[in-house]
């Protein structure tokens, strides 16, 4: 199942957890084998394996152990400078969203000016 085709939270959880434990699994690791490695509590993987919540930390630290870091990058690359950013931001990255103009005028709005 793809991530992209669940719609709630839980069932995202759910399959993030079934992965998890099937990796572990396939690299011959028990649950108590793994949270040692990763220095975290075997309850605390338990959850994480049952689509509970977990904090973010301790879900780096058992995709460490996995070897799944390199994956992140993939997924989240890291943001490039771009040429507007050099015009613009002086080669900065920029610290915040604007709002973006309507690229776009409506025909029935737009007038030539000369009408009476």
């Amino acid at each position: 199942m793809k991530f992209q085709d669940l719609q709630h939270d839980e069932a995202m959880l759910e399959e993030l957890g079934r992965r998890l434990a099937q990796l572990r699994i396939e690299m011959n690791l028990t649950q108590a084998d793994l949270a040692r490695q990763a220095g975290v509590g075997k309850r605390t993987l338990e959850r994480l394996e049952a689509g509970e919540t977990t904090q973010t930390r301790t879900l780096f630290r058992i995709l460490r152990e996995l070897d799944l870091l390199s994956r992140l990058e993939a997924m989240l690359p890291e943001p490039k400078v771009r040429p507007r950013h050099v015009a613009k931001e002086g080669g900065r990255l920029p610290q915040r969203a604007t709002k973006t103009k309507p690229s776009h005028v409506d025909a029935g709005e737009w007038k030539w000016g000369d009408e009476e």
